[in-house]
């Protein structure tokens, strides 16, 4: 297997490097003073940082990226991305790990953020022309944003299946009904669509396989009934602009035609979003580990005590070397990760996918810990992203399934393997 960048993404990720070094890092200490004191989750605005970044960005052609290399073709071309087509999971790894880097701006300035480029490509992949003249052309416009409803908060989410918020097609119509949490995107005042997974089974059904149990819907958020209960906190942080609500739906009507490739087929587009998802998050994080290293660093040479650097001091040095090792072994995970995605498919890729998400926010968590260690007192604060940092890094070793979950994935296909060499013996 061949990691390196074809030359389009070298390209990409050379043009990427310049803007951010040139545009993003300037503005990016005093862009998040700015997010992080507006105290109010009710009146949350965007900076007008943000809007002109976001234009400069588009008018280079470094919009949308993240579109899939195929179904994405078309409008990577319409939206005016650099070199007119998608890119591969291999290829826009680099420009996601430039990207994390300053993960609380460069994702948003580039197109490029989650829930939306899941939602995104879920439309691409699956919306028909009437959702995505509706919903995918003003999100790749950068016109609105979305949320996505699936975690609830009163079962245990990490077995999805247990999901029990519905979307029962009534005639014409999918009444939704329940409550979800950790709807991530809600908060943003352009946060107009929702992507609702729902059971649409009667909830005594027995005999409807349990992956064919729910649906996808698209939710217009001011539908009659749809209400943002709560902005939730992570770890006390409100992640502005964007947010995790807790959101109820009663006796939600939207017209059947909003629907997602089909009732009981919400597993498998989730597994078509889930795995590409999981590559983007992984090489933001190791982008927030490449800056914590850095700065652990910067720190340990700058700062002295009793007599010498910091670097010097308690195996520092050893840490460091350990860092480094740690974060190039994750990124090398990950592009295996990702070329199996490419190569084989979301359905051949379940173990490389979980492998990452169990080890890359752990990695990167360990990585920014030690900074922190190394920053004393100012690591705990906002006068560095460190706090931040960390927060994210906890908090995707529960997001997109907990660490258990994609540990027994990948347990259950390393038995798989002896068990098929056994002739089936347990």
């Amino acid at each position: 297997m061949d990691f390196s960048p074809s030359p389009r993404a070298a390209e990409l990720t050379g043009l990427v490097r310049e803007f951010i070094t040139a545009h993003v890092e300037p503005v990016a200490a005093a862009y998040q003073q700015e997010v992080a004191h507006q105290a109010d989750p009710e009146r949350w605005v965007e900076s007008p940082v943000l809007g002109e970044l976001r234009e400069r960005a588009r008018a280079q052609g470094l919009w949308n990226l993240f579109l899939p290399a195929g179904h994405g073709d078309a409008w990577a071309a319409e939206f005016g991305t650099h070199g007119g087509t998608g890119l591969g999971n291999a290829d826009y790894a680099p420009l996601a790990e430039l990207m994390g880097r300053h993960s609380h701006l460069a994702p948003y300035v580039f197109n490029c953020h989650a829930p939306d480029t899941g939602n995104m490509e879920v439309l691409v992949r699956y919306g028909t022309p009437e959702q995505q003249d509706t919903w995918l052309r003003p999100l790749l416009d950068g016109r609105i944003r979305s949320g996505f409803a699936m975690t609830e908060p009163e079962v245990a989410s990490s077995d999805a299946t247990n999901m029990d918020a519905s979307a029962i097609v009534d005639g014409d119509e999918v009444v939704i009904e329940g409550r979800k949490w950790w709807t991530s995107g809600v908060g943003h005042p352009d946060c107009r669509v929702l992507v609702f997974m729902g059971r649409s089974v009667p909830a005594d059904d027995t005999t409807t396989d349990r992956h064919r149990r729910h649906t996808m819907v698209l939710v217009p958020l001011d539908a009659p009934g749809v209400k943002v209960e709560r902005l939730l906190t992570t770890m006390g942080v409100h992640d502005e602009p964007v947010g995790h609500a807790e959101v109820s739906f009663d006796q939600v009507r939207v017209p059947r035609e909003n629907v997602l490739l089909g009732e009981g087929r919400a597993f498998e587009i989730a597994q078509g979003r889930l795995g590409p998802g999981r590559v983007h998050h992984c090489m933001r994080l190791i982008g927030q580990a490449e800056v914590a290293l850095e700065l652990a660093v910067r720190r340990g040479l700058a700062r002295r005590a009793f007599g010498k650097p910091i670097i010097d001091l308690g195996g520092n040095r050893e840490r460091v070397a350990e860092a480094r090792m740690a974060i190039d072994q994750a990124r090398l995970l990950v592009q295996h990760a990702a070329w199996k995605l490419d190569t084989a498919g979301s359905a051949h890729a379940l173990g490389e996918v979980s492998a990452i998400k169990v080890v890359v926010p752990r990695v990167a968590q360990d990585v920014i810990d030690m900074a922190m260690q190394l920053h004393g007192g100012g690591g705990l604060s906002d006068d560095f992203p460190l706090a931040g940092m960390w927060t994210t890094a906890r908090a995707l070793r529960l997001a997109d399934g907990p660490d258990e979950v994609h540990r027994g994935v990948v347990a259950r296909l390393e038995l798989g393997k002896h068990r098929d060499a056994a002739g089936g013996t347990r």
